[in-house]
């Protein structure tokens, strides 16, 4: 018997018809257990690995790193609202001084080149008289690997973006478009700032090397306004936006811009009118986890093979700082404690094999996880939050995925979900607000679909 029976309205009749989605084996079929999807060719297809199930009594090792990311320091010529890092304890400050040990110590850890290396910061360019040190050393010893860094945009000018270019640096600047004053200042009204910021853009875009990465909160909730506002900034029809989810609630300040109660049914409308209307394209957050969701479908993906959103409970995957100290990602510090009373600081690459990453939980691991529907859109949520930030974080990220669940198997089928049932919570099954009453053609009618379903 399938996992979830999805009411779906057929958009060309407003008739209501019954679909199965199993989140375990990803199976998406009619009341006959006949698929519903045209399957990808059995011989493409490839056995996905079983993914790790982390926690604190089933911790993590870590080997080699494919993606390697460093950790400057958690200092920031800003303080944003909603920042994971705000209330991080702060290790002391790395310098230049500590470049060459670090170098000195990378062959005894790395055995293969990264295929990617990261710089964070807090503000990693607070940080550029280590950074550019550093970095000019890595690209030497890894002339492959691809760069990447993200800064809030204040402090770029044109040497350092000369710099950034000739190291080839993939660059995003955080900035929530017209919903920035929320977050925090805006290097956007600094005309020398934002000049540089857009020279930026002109030598990086071309070369898909440069993104906006935005955020969205219960004061900024439309993707269509914030992918609007890059396109009149830039000029261009084509700008990327980086990230574009919604904000996890790491603290008080993302607890109080989280959605309420009252908000999710708009918020979701809101989404998914975004999505079908094609306002929301270039949005990472929305792209890359619809394709994601749909091919979960088309090759029947088993939810074995789901790690953890971020990513970083991959054993090649290694969020270090200058000190050599293993963390369980970029955003936290050697000193800092995680919710479940383990300590961030995991181990050191002096001695990787004794590296245990306990303080993250699989999803598996999570009551509710196993039995909500866009497990394989929203992956488990923050992977170290726990208690009640990580439940309003859970409930931000349910809203978020579920328009792009009911987007995607629109896109399969032409029918659009307005209700799901099954074993998970009561006040989550209700899509856009629409059944308080029983789901039928009769109903909708009597309460007019709250999206527009002719085709667009």
């Amino acid at each position: 018997m399938a996992k979830f029976v999805i009411f779906a309205v057929d958009p060309r009749s407003e008739t209501v018809m019954r679909l199965h989605y199993d989140n375990m084996d990803s199976s998406l079929t009619n009341l006959q257990g006949h698929s519903l999807v045209q399957m990808m060719d059995p011989s493409i297809q490839t056995i996905l690995p079983v993914a790790p199930v982390t926690s604190k009594d089933t911790p993590l090792g870590k080997s080699s790193p494919r993606i390697l990311k460093i950790s400057l320091g958690l200092s920031c010529n800003y303080a944003c609202e909603y920042c994971s890092q705000r209330f991080v304890a702060r290790n002391d400050e790395t310098n230049p001084e500590d470049v060459a040990d670090f170098m000195d110590s990378l062959d005894n850890w790395v055995l293969s080149p990264p295929e990617a290396i990261e710089f964070w910061g807090g503000e990693p360019l607070v940080y550029i008289k280590t950074m550019r040190p550093l970095a000019e050393a890595l690209r030497k010893k890894y002339p492959q690997a691809r760069f990447s860094v993200i800064t809030n945009g204040s402090l770029l000018n044109a040497d350092l973006n000369q710099w950034l270019d000739d190291l080839g640096f993939a660059v995003s600047v955080s900035h929530d478009g017209p919903g920035q004053h929320v977050r925090g200042p805006d290097p956007l009204a600094d005309p020398p700032t934002r000049n540089a910021i857009l020279d930026l853009y002109q030598r990086l875009a071309p070369q898909g090397r440069f993104s906006f990465n935005a955020m969205l909160n219960r004061s900024n909730q439309s993707r269509s306004a914030i992918q609007a506002f890059f396109t009149e900034l830039t000029g261009d029809p084509k700008v990327m936006i980086g990230e574009g989810g919604f904000v996890d609630a790491y603290d008080v300040g993302g607890e109080a811009l989280s959605l309420r109660s009252g908000e999710f049914h708009s918020f979701r409308r809101q989404s998914f009118k975004d999505i079908r209307q094609g306002k929301s394209d270039r949005i990472a957050s929305v792209r890359d986890r619809m394709m994601s969701f749909v091919n979960s479908i088309r090759f029947n993906r088993p939810a074995s093979s789901l790690g953890q959103k971020c990513g970083m409970d991959k054993s090649d995957s290694i969020a270090v700082d200058l000190k050599g100290n293993v963390l369980t990602c970029q955003n936290v510090s050697a000193l800092s404690t995680a919710p479940n009373g383990e300590s961030h600081r995991i181990g050191n690459v002096r001695d990787l094999t004794s590296v245990a990453l306990r303080t993250s939980t699989h999803w598996s691991k999570r009551e509710g996880c196993p039995k909500c529907p866009v497990l394989h859109i929203c992956k488990g949520a923050c992977m170290f939050l726990e208690g009640p930030l990580w439940e309003k974080s859970c409930d931000n990220a349910y809203s978020d995925a579920l328009p792009i669940f009911t987007a995607g198997i629109e896109f399969l089928t032409g029918l659009i979900p307005v209700h799901i049932e099954g074993e998970f919570r009561t006040d989550r099954k209700d899509i856009f607000g629409l059944s308080d009453q029983p789901v039928t053609p009769q109903a909708i009618k009597a309460k007019p679909f709250p999206i527009p379903v002719v085709s667009v």
